[in-house]
């Protein structure tokens, strides 16, 4: 019997009975509204083929659409509040004036992650967007009239454990500190979800091979493509780098090093180090463009970065005795934990 999210009371669609819902809340299903149709989709792969130079420059003109049709993607969603207290030390001052001073500093954040609930290799989008203002309820029978619908295969259990320890790395770095003594995490107002997120394949021809694009049929945004690579871009970029790796590593090395022998000795042999080690990788980084640069693949940063957070801190200094009382005791370690399980 299907059981719309929300609902306490459900009626048998074969003998009318009512039943009550009772137990647990469950694991919540929201979906996200289609406003891209197809012709944002093709507008927005024909602005992605010609965009970019290391793209081949006819890759507009020559390619043919294949197919392109919409699938509905299963993402883990966690939303939550998180309230964390970090005890530590700032480097302060640099040189023979650096010393480290006891910092105290609570962050205070919304936090939201995602991650794909299957296998997405093949349409290269591990992460999502997250608009909570335009979540709808699921309605399975009407994602699988117009689209392709995929279920959740992975573990929700991991997909929770790996939320909240990048929501605790998250605190971590917002505090900011150079030496981290003690760092308090607690989450309160925790929502979890299994979010279908509507995207539009593309899949083209360009001189007889095959390519894919995948539109955010949310926003009309590319979150992912590949497309043919430019030979001359790719072969200015190869004499270019190999040219200038050259200069760093032969001229400016040999500028460097002549100059060791004065009152500077170790800082220009440090420099003319530097200046080989930097020309080499301009080298590599060079031809590799050149030699992978065949095909060429983008991925929008947010599909593989961290989820975004709003956070607000406040920063407060505490003197040497109160940092040894808070690193090593546990009365005011004790008063902080209460104050951060009161709010959750």
């Amino acid at each position: 019997m299907p059981i719309p999210e929300g609902q306490v009371i459900v009626r048998c669609p074969y003998c009318e009975m009512r039943s009550l819902v009772r137990g647990e809340h469950g694991l919540r299903r929201y979906q996200v509204p289609q406003q891209a149709d197809q012709k944002v989709a093709l507008s927005a792969l024909r602005k992605f083929l010609s965009g970019n130079w290391a793209i081949a420059r006819d890759a507009g003109r020559r390619s043919q659409l294949q197919e392109a049709f919409l699938v509905y993607l299963p993402f883990w969603t966690v939303w939550s509040r998180l309230a964390a207290w970090a005890f530590g030390q700032e480097k302060v001052g640099s040189g023979d004036d650096a010393h480290y001073e006891p910092r105290e500093v609570r962050v205070v954040q919304q936090v939201s992650w995602n991650s794909a609930a299957c296998d997405v290799s093949e349409f290269g989008v591990d992460r999502v967007p997250l608009d909570s203002e335009d979540l709808q309820p699921f309605d399975p029978e009407a994602l699988h009239s117009h689209a392709m619908v995929f279920e959740p295969v992975n573990s929700f259990n991991d997909a929770r454990m790996a939320a909240e320890n990048q929501f605790q790395e998250q605190a971590r770095r917002r505090a900011g500190l150079d030496r981290l003594a003690q760092l308090f995490v607690r989450f309160f107002r925790r929502r979890y979800g299994l979010l279908y997120y509507p995207l539009w394949v593309m899949r083209y021809l360009y001189r007889g091979r095959s390519f894919q694009v995948v539109v955010d049929a949310y926003s009309g945004k590319v979150l992912y493509g590949k497309a043919p690579g430019n030979t001359l871009y790719r072969a200015g970029i190869l004499v270019l780098g190999m040219a200038l790796g050259a200069f760093v590593t032969v001229d400016a090395s040999v500028f460097f090093l002549s100059n060791s022998s004065g009152s500077h000795g170790d800082g220009s042999i440090a420099a003319g180090l530097v200046s080989i080690l930097f020309g080499l990788g301009i080298i590599i980084g060079a031809y590799r463009r050149f030699r992978y640069g065949e095909q060429y693949e983008y991925r929008d940063p947010i599909t593989k970065g961290d989820a975004a957070a709003s956070s607000s801190f406040s920063l407060t200094g505490l003197s040497e005795q109160s940092l040894e009382s808070l690193s090593f005791g546990s009365i005011k370690v004790k008063d902080v934990e209460e104050w951060v399980n009161r709010l959750s």
